[in-house]
């Protein structure tokens, strides 16, 4: 639903005061990844109100594209918290409006508040009352912004749809490849995995290739954006203050369920609220006395039980993935150089594929993995490429 629009009048003024653009090849990285958008192209920028997608929107603005700005509106009135940070809030929005404005270019605010609860936030609460650990901003990735947003891109009849991920896009004869962002500390390849071949094709990811955050605020304050100092949002941007189980006991009261705390052979250690609190590899909060350091091992629903161990009952060598998006061939899936990262903030580990008469897909570890959770994904690596994944079915 459109609710908001401001016309372009003019690009970004040249000759301004601002701070200089960067010396390094920071704005060289930036032509890379435009090289094969036609020049003066319309394009769709999504706006967030953050910095990253700031800047994504004024690099393309002083390179000449046709901009329009769409910001996502998440929320209906009941549906969450407004938290300044979050990727949703009302002040977001402002702030993406702002610097529309100071773009010149159209703004639009889109209400996907009824598709984000349908696509996120009704499946991150079926989840974790299932014993999983999901990753909403896969999902949201995946559905919300690279299909329905992508959609709305294409029926504007834009070339590209825009945004301010740390992803590199690199064009490799008919074939388009993803990499992880130059800065490794703000790589989100992880949460990218599901993008697929045809939503890569029409992506575009201009700071990518940009070394730090650093040089993305520097560039935030050449272009005089108000949004040039804003903090990064940390958390799940509707689960306020990290209260995971909050939105379980709101969205699926009837799965909330007391159980036991066991040990892997049994011993009952203690008691919990409901399975939602938990997630595998987790040590710290589980509200009981022990001799040794304990961890989730395992969540079983079907028991309503939390059943805890030794850091070595975490080991894993072998799990099975489900719903798998690959970017390459199988063929090309099947090398001896391959590495996988369990968790977004872990290391990728060397591993390999293998699939089963009946097409399934197993990873195996070269050497044990701990907190292999059901839910999270599994993202595959060839060096930097990035080249799919599937989510987390069963472990061991």
């Amino acid at each position: 639903m459109l609710d908001h629009c401001q016309i372009a009048e003019s690009p970004i003024a040249a000759g301004r005061s601002n701070p200089a653009l960067p010396r390094d090849d920071s704005m060289l990285s930036i032509d890379r990844s435009l090289a094969d958008l036609p020049a003066g192209s319309r394009v769709v920028v999504a706006m967030s109100g953050g910095v990253d997608s700031s800047v994504a929107a004024a690099v393309m603005v002083e390179r000449g594209f046709e901009v329009v700005g769409v910001t996502l509106r998440l929320y209906d009135s009941g549906g969450g918290p407004r938290r300044a940070g979050a990727c949703c809030a009302g002040a977001d929005i402002k702030d993406a409006a702002a610097v529309a404005q100071r773009l010149k270019i159209p703004h639009f605010v889109l209400d996907y508040a009824e598709r984000f609860k349908q696509s996120v936030i009704q499946p991150f609460a079926d989840a974790y009352a299932a014993g999983e650990t999901p990753v909403p901003c896969i999902a949201c990735n995946r559905t919300v912004k690279f299909a329905d947003l992508l959609k709305t891109a294409k029926d504007l009849g834009a070339a590209a749809l825009v945004t301010g991920h740390y992803l590199i896009r690199a064009r490799l004869g008919e074939a388009v490849a993803l990499y992880q962002a130059a800065d490794s500390t703000r790589d989100q390849s992880y949460f990218l995995f599901a993008t697929t071949r045809e939503q890569a094709d029409y992506l575009r990811f201009p700071l990518g290739g940009l070394a730090s955050k650093s040089v993305v605020r520097q560039l935030a304050q050449h272009y005089g954006l108000v949004v040039q100092d804003k903090p990064d949002s940390q958390d799940i941007c509707f689960v306020p203050h990290g209260r995971y189980d909050d939105i379980v006991s709101k969205l699926r009261p009837d799965t909330v369920q007391a159980g036991d705390i066991v040990l892997t052979d049994g011993t009952v250690l203690g008691r919990h609220n409901g399975i939602s609190g938990f997630t595998v590899g987790q040590r710290r909060g589980l509200g009981i006395a022990h001799p040794e350091p304990l961890y989730v091992v395992r969540l079983d629903r079907a028991k309503a039980q939390v059943v805890v161990g030794p850091r070595e009952a975490l080991a894993v060598t072998r799990f099975g993935l489900g719903d798998c998006n690959w970017l390459v061939e199988r063929a090309e899936l099947l090398g001896d150089d391959l590495t996988v990262k369990i968790r977004s903030t872990q290391p990728a580990l060397p591993a390999r594929l293998e699939w089963d008469e009946e097409d399934n897909c197993q990873v195996v570890m070269a050497d044990s993995a701990l907190g292999v959770a059901p839910g999270q994904a599994a993202v595959f690596y060839q060096g930097q490429r990035m080249l799919g994944g599937g989510f987390i079915r069963k472990a061991g």
